[in-house]
């Protein structure tokens, strides 16, 4: 990959990676602080990355550094963090939200990266495969699973906040 190709990578999923690692973080300086760093391992690799296959590269450098993360920060000291930084009362659907934080933060990385990743990114099975080194059908069944265990988390949650 030249200079010009991996700038057109930069300007093309740096908002995306961003998205990603923000719903996975929860806050606004330890996503920027990874994309950069994934950027930074681009630029490293530049010349064994291809152009066309910069996307899956991308995606798989920033959910490995995702788990990396995640194992030196607790996610609850995330999600307290972010919601300590707004007062509740702007907070729309604060409840539903802080519910869905914590039974995502329940699932293992790999079903949270596929559930953010199809759900709130839109990105297809294949894709996902590709990014997280995975089949298509392994993607559809930790989806399906963390879908039904996220359900059930929050029925729980709902019935005890009732």
């Amino acid at each position: 990959m030249n200079r010009r190709e991996y700038n057109k990578v930069v300007v093309t999923y740096s908002e995306n990676v961003f998205r990603y690692a923000f719903k996975w973080t929860r806050n606004e300086q330890d996503s920027k602080d990874l994309v950069q760093d994934v950027f930074g391992k681009l630029w490293e690799f530049r010349k064994k990355v291809e152009f066309k296959s910069a996307k899956p590269w991308l995606f798989t450098c920033m959910h490995n550094a995702l788990v990396n993360f995640s194992k030196k920060k607790s996610v609850v000291e995330h999600i307290l963090d972010v919601n300590a930084k707004m007062p509740i009362m702007y907070q729309p659907n604060y409840a539903l939200k802080d519910l869905l934080q914590k039974s995502l933060a329940q699932l293992s990385d790999v079903q949270r990266s596929i559930v953010i990743l199809r759900d709130s990114e839109g990105y297809s099975y294949e894709e996902i495969g590709d990014i997280l080194e995975l089949s298509e059908s392994q993607v559809k069944v930790y989806l399906f699973r963390a879908r039904k265990k996220v359900k059930e988390q929050l029925k729980d949650l709902s019935e005890l906040v009732a």
